[in-house]
């Protein structure tokens, strides 16, 4: 009997492995395992489960979209060290079959994640838009640091669109929040209402002010995005 439930995963791929001598796919797969043990560290036992695939592993991680993206990007870092990864994530229906440990586990949330790490090159990580808006969800506003990165079509002619992790995109996002906040309160001094930071301290004075005021409010959405 299986179970079905939504779940982040993060796939791992080995490039070009099937290519590779026998004797350097064992040196790969080991160089794998390592990095799988050191990344995973920081995601509790119970809330991930690791499988093995043909040129790689899928990660599956439990209610933490945000912990498998970190996972994903500590992982490519063993690129520069000579493992040729790519990483795919991807968050959808994941079937729990077998004895405890999820021998057997497959679903569209594992196939979807194994498409898009074949679709990243080396040393790159692709991210579906189902896991941006479970990130989203589970971490709002972290989902800036995912950019579009294209569609792209699979061998079963299924359409994906991607997204590129970008470091830079949270920073901005986070100015342009900072102007709309300044931008907030000088248009709120007239009102001798800028005393109130001070008192209340700036987040929630800044909910509070976007509550009472929906044009600042549209203008905050406007910059986010």
């Amino acid at each position: 009997m299986s179970a079905s439930l939504a779940a982040s995963v993060v796939f791992l791929r080995i490039h070009e492995f099937a290519r590779r001598a026998a004797s350097e796919q064992a040196r790969l797969r080991a160089q794998l395992d390592a990095v799988v043990a050191v990344t995973t560290a920081e995601i509790e036992p119970v809330n991930r489960i690791v499988l093995e695939a043909s040129d790689g592993v899928a990660i599956v991680v439990l209610r933490d979209p945000r912990g498998a993206l970190g996972l994903a990007q500590r992982a490519l870092t063993a690129s520069a060290a000579g493992l040729p990864l790519s990483a795919g994530l991807n968050h959808g229906a994941v079937q729990l079959a077998g004895r405890k440990g999820g021998e057997g586990m497959t679903g569209d949330g594992i196939a979807v994640a194994a498409n898009v790490a074949e679709f990243a090159s080396a040393s790159r990580l692709l991210a579906s838009r189902a896991f941006r808006d479970a990130l989203a969800d589970a971490a709002p506003g972290l989902e800036a640091a995912l950019v579009p990165a294209g569609t792209f079509n699979d061998p079963g002619l299924r359409t994906h669109e991607l997204f590129d992790p970008d470091a830079t995109a949270l920073r901005r996002r986070g100015r342009r929040y900072t102007f709309a906040c300044v931008a907030l309160a000088v248009a709120l001094v007239g009102a001798g209402l800028a005393w109130r930071i001070s008192v209340e301290g700036q987040q929630p004075f800044v909910n509070a002010m976007l509550d009472k005021y929906p044009y600042f409010r549209a203008l905050v959405e406007k910059v986010n995005y």
